[in-house]
């Protein structure tokens, strides 16, 4: 089944409280108020119209409490492994129905290439998320974050942290550049955390947001609740957020201050986190000079960053930093690869690699940008504001008065440190080059950015690399290194990718999207769990050393993953260490480290009082001694965790081993789980030999 068809004389639906809605009065009604009046969305080609916008008599109020139970009940009622199973179908579905979004997307001025990375790289978000979710996550509704923490002499009382999710909404403001992946790399960790979330698009592509938003809604995947879309501005969010709830930013750092001043954010405890446009750099190692592998990346890297998405990227590099006896060198390199590898024009036209800007408006606003870098010293080297021509759909080259269309840009700056280079963005196909004498001129052009989102530093040698990361590290989100070895494998400068960091420090916005689990934990609270075992056990489902221990007479190697309980042990029987038995393992083995066959020199070691039995033959022996033989629900022990060996053993003396269930784990997709063990070494006088975890996995029945 297709996505509804957009009509353009009618308005955007938004999809709140479980059901579509448009504004229910004619949205061209004189009566409307001013505010409310519905707003043109316009093809970035052609100028026709697509659609309209309105919110006019939307109920943000009621939408946002409806996440706060209806989506909080929901969702509530899933695990970690449950939800991250739905995001991977999610994913499933979305790239069976590429071709829909591929088409919507064309008509925001995306090419093939462009519709890739917003497309498909919001639907590898999902893939990421519900893999790692399945993989670093418990399959439960509670993160355990560090070890224990003993708070008492005689292990009655314990302390750990906990991360639980935040009980209100997730509140997405995304801006008009990837109005799918800017989504979805929201969306994934919150619905993997258990947090609903609302989407707000921006106008000139929310229509791609709402095709994809429909094609789950109609797939009936989205939990009631767990994933809502308004379509048009939201004046009065910050009146309706409260604590509890979260407002995730990506646009402008001037709007993105504004938000953060409200009263909510400061004082009302909404967590507000903000991925805001940067002057992202690029920076030439010396090194790097033309005909080397690391210059011939650099340019193709500066002009892929131009060029894709028509430089509307907030990774885009913006300042082109390199060594003032190449910067002709690179402004020729790039004007070469630009005409010759550089087609404007309509997506939808054969052989076009660029497309125009998301709108008139934005294009009127990269032009008045570009014309304050003039002004503030920069000489255009590549390209002209004049109005383009450009490929047509129906392959025609001329102008297009009522498309959005800008040449790629490149401006020169005598002045490398002129103020404007570093503090004005022209969010389009622009760039400028600066040049620097010495490296560390060069760290303190990017620094002069005030916080990005990524630099990249194209260099071979490993001493500059390392100068330029210790001097630019704490002033960047992400840093990229390339050179021969990576240049062909590289994810690029632009490219944020879900298992790292996107945002930055300063003009950045601060945010920290994506970066693995940790955007997960950004929808969670971390909170200190003090307590006895007992109520540790419970409040984790991890098995805590004090905590109640069941020793049936029934092994529990013999026991099911639907059968074995939390705190189910064996102890079993002792085994005493001999002297032959250490040399017979170090000859059978190999291992005749000194501490093992050699008294005089194990005696002098400040660890040993004497020759003592081998670490792995203790842990070879622990394994004898608990393991159950006969094939059962025990299928196979993939793995020791924390081993520790604690104190020595010396011939004569004897171990045993309690092992005790500690973590009980199901896989959604198999018919076996993942059970850990607790297992504790003793010797005859009940020290502690070796501790460690035993992992196995375990037939669900």
């Amino acid at each position: 089944m297709n996505a509804a068809p957009i009509l353009p004389n009618t308005v955007l639906p938004s999809y709140v409280q479980g059901a579509w809605w448009t504004p229910a009065t004619d949205s061209a009604s004189v009566s409307a108020p001013a505010a409310a009046a519905p707003v043109d969305v316009r093809d970035a080609s052609t100028g026709e119209l697509v659609t309209r916008v309105s919110t006019a008599g939307l109920d943000l109020g009621a939408a946002l409490e409806y996440a706060r139970t209806v989506g909080q009940a929901s969702l509530g009622e899933l695990t970690f492994h449950q939800r991250a199973m739905l995001l991977k179908q999610m994913a499933l579905l979305l790239t069976e129905r590429k071709p829909e979004l591929y088409e919507l997307s064309s008509r925001t001025g995306a090419t093939k290439i462009d519709s890739m990375v917003d497309i498909d790289g919001g639907i590898g978000v999902l893939f990421t998320y519900s893999s790692k979710g399945r993989r670093d996550l418990p399959n439960a509704h509670v993160y355990v974050d560090g070890p224990v923490e003993p708070l008492s002499k005689d292990g009655s009382f314990l302390a750990r942290h906990i991360y639980t999710r935040l009980p209100g909404v997730a509140v997405q403001i995304n801006a008009f550049n990837f109005p799918v992946w800017g989504a979805l790399e929201k969306f994934a960790p919150a619905f993997l955390a258990g947090v609903p979330t609302l989407v707000k698009p921006a106008t000139p592509s929310g229509y791609v947001t709402e095709a994809f938003v429909r094609i789950l809604v109609d797939s009936g995947l989205l939990p009631a609740g767990s994933l809502q879309l308004v379509s048009g501005s939201v004046p009065t969010l910050f009146d309706e957020v409260r604590l509890g709830d979260l407002v995730a930013f990506t646009g402008s750092a001037s709007t993105a201050e504004k938000l953060r001043a409200n009263d909510s954010v400061q004082t009302g405890g909404v967590r507000f986190t903000g991925e805001t446009d940067s002057i992202n750099a690029s920076v030439l190692g010396p090194d790097a000079v033309a005909g080397t592998p690391e210059f011939d990346a650099f340019v193709k890297q500066v002009v892929t960053e131009m060029t894709v998405k028509a430089g509307q990227k907030c990774t885009a590099i913006r300042r082109v930093i390199v060594p003032a006896a190449t910067v002709d060198d690179v402004i020729a390199a790039v004007r070469a690869r630009i005409e010759a590898r550089t087609v404007l024009g309509d997506p939808r036209a054969p052989g076009v690699t660029m497309g125009p800007l998301a709108s008139i408006d934005q294009r009127d606003e990269v032009l008045r940008q570009v014309g304050l870098l003039v002004e503030a010293g920069g000489e255009l080297v590549i390209g002209t504001t004049d109005a383009p021509l450009v490929t047509h759909a129906n392959g025609a080259i001329a102008p297009a008065p009522h498309g959005a269309f800008v040449a790629p840009l490149l401006l020169r700056f005598a002045d490398a440190q002129a103020a404007a280079v570093h503090e004005v963005e022209a969010f389009g196909p622009v760039s400028s080059v600066l040049g620097y004498e010495t490296v560390a001129e060069a760290i303190d052009l990017v620094r002069r950015g005030g916080g990005s989102l990524v630099t990249s530093i194209a260099t071979h040698d490993p001493q500059i690399a390392v100068e330029l990361m210790t001097g630019i590290s704490a002033f960047n989100g992400r840093v990229l290194v390339l050179d021969r070895d990576d240049a062909r494998t590289s994810t690029g400068h632009g490219s944020p990718v879900p298992q790292l960091v996107h945002g930055g420090p300063g003009r950045a916005g601060g945010g920290e999207e994506l970066g693995g689990i940790r955007a997960v934990l950004h929808h969670m609270q971390r909170t200190a769990i003090q307590g006895s075992p007992e109520m540790l056990t419970a409040i984790t489902g991890i098995w805590h050393q004090g905590a109640a221990r069941h020793t049936g007479a029934r092994h529990p190697f013999r026991k099911s993953l639907a059968e074995l309980k939390i705190g189910d042990q064996i102890v079993s029987d002792a085994r005493t260490v001999s002297l032959d038995d250490i040399e017979h393992f170090a000859e059978f083995t190999g291992d005749t480290f000194y501490a093992h066959m050699n008294e005089e020199a194990a005696a002098a070691n400040p660890f040993f009082p004497g020759r003592v039995a081998h670490g792995y033959l203790l842990v070879s022996w622990a394994a004898g001694l608990f393991v159950d033989p006969a094939p059962g629900p025990v299928l196979a022990n993939y793995g020791l965790e924390n081993l520790r060996f604690v104190t020595p053993v010396s011939p004569g003396d004897s171990i045993r081993v309690a092992l005790t269930a500690k973590q009980i784990t199901p896989r959604e997709t198999d018919e076996y789980g993942e059970v850990r063990w607790d297992a504790v070494l003793t010797n005859q006088k009940e020290e502690l030999v070796a501790s460690y975890d035993v992992l196995t996995l375990v037939a669900k029945h």
